[in-house]
């Protein structure tokens, strides 16, 4: 029988993996992270959640490692963490489409200035705009990143009625989507965009990539979008921004520390929104579906999807 060992969510919720298991693949044996039961040589499958540094390598039979999340950065830290052994990001349709959903209400709160009607509110204050506010059909938004979940908000986001622009490392062609790829894409792509949304994955090359410069160089009015890993902006550099208004707002749902501290000054940061790394949380029945899946294709000998590249580091 093949085993699954689940790390996600803790003790008090793996009866409901584990029945959610029994009725997708009765077939798949479950088995708890921390049972004092459990013998590593009888792992096949590990589905986690920032597993403790060096337990993945003690089970030396493990076919793949699965991540309960979009990122893979909680098990690629590990230093014992194997190359070899396949690691599987999350990214099925709940993840997409909640991903998209909270990227055009960011960006609409972007385009109407939510963030001063918030503080109004809590100051008990009726306040009116500042400016005309802009239309979606004027104002280009930039999605960094065009993977699974990038391509997909990029469409959303057209469909929505705004002109897009996308970034990838390495050339894409999206239909309706104006495609820039590479270093010698970046300056014209940030140059072309209203609002900027990060999805980009966390690498040694788009770690600190989002700059003082960066910001400056969007059209005006602009706006930031974080959904991807709060390294990947110069916190301070985005404070700068904000303060001398280079960059009009922001929507931040990552930080680079976790929950963010009561003492970073972000949290007074001018015209921007926050929110605890809720854009995407796909529920257990929709992640269960996406690992049932893939054990049976993994088990059949098939490629499958969303599977993490050390050489790309996504």
């Amino acid at each position: 029988m093949v085993c699954l060992v689940v790390r996600a969510g803790g003790s008090q919720v793996f009866p409901h993996w584990k029945q959610l298991f029994a009725n997708l693949m009765p077939e798949l044996e479950v088995r708890e992270w921390d049972d004092p039961t459990l013998d590593p040589k009888q792992v096949d499958y590990a589905l986690v959640w920032q597993p403790e540094p060096g337990r993945l390598a003690a089970m030396p039979n493990l076919r793949a490692i699965l991540s309960v999340a979009a990122g893979v950065d909680h098990v690629t830290c590990d230093p014992t963490w194997s190359r070899a052994i396949p690691l599987i990001r999350m990214g099925e349709e709940e993840t997409r489409v909640q991903m998209a959903d909270y990227v055009l209400w960011a960006v609409l709160s972007l385009m109407r200035d939510a963030a001063r009607w918030q503080e109004g509110q809590g100051q008990g204050v009726w306040v009116r705009r500042e400016r005309r506010p802009a239309l979606s059909s004027s104002t280009q938004v930039g999605v960094m990143g065009l993977g699974s979940l990038g391509g997909y908000v990029a469409r959303r986001l057209v469909a929505a009625g705004f002109p897009v622009a996308g970034w990838a490392r390495t050339p894409r062609q999206i239909e309706g989507v104006v495609c820039y790829a590479g270093q010698d894409g970046l300056a014209a792509f940030v140059a072309s965009s209203h609002i900027l949304v990060c999805l980009l994955p966390e690498t040694d090359e788009t770690r600190g990539l989002i700059t003082y410069d960066v910001l400056s160089r969007l059209r005006q009015p602009s706006g930031l979008v974080n959904v991807a890993r709060g390294s990947l902006v110069v916190e301070a550099d985005l404070l700068r921004a904000l303060e001398d208004k280079s960059l009009h707002g922001a929507v931040l749902d990552v930080f680079e520390h976790e929950p963010l501290p009561q003492t970073s000054p972000l949290w007074h940061a001018p015209r921007t929104l926050i929110t605890p790394h809720i854009a995407s949380e796909a529920s257990r029945p929709a992640r269960a579906r996406q690992v049932a899946a893939t054990i049976r294709a993994l088990e059949r000998g098939e490629e499958v999807p969303l599977r993490y590249d050390p050489q790309h580091g996504y």
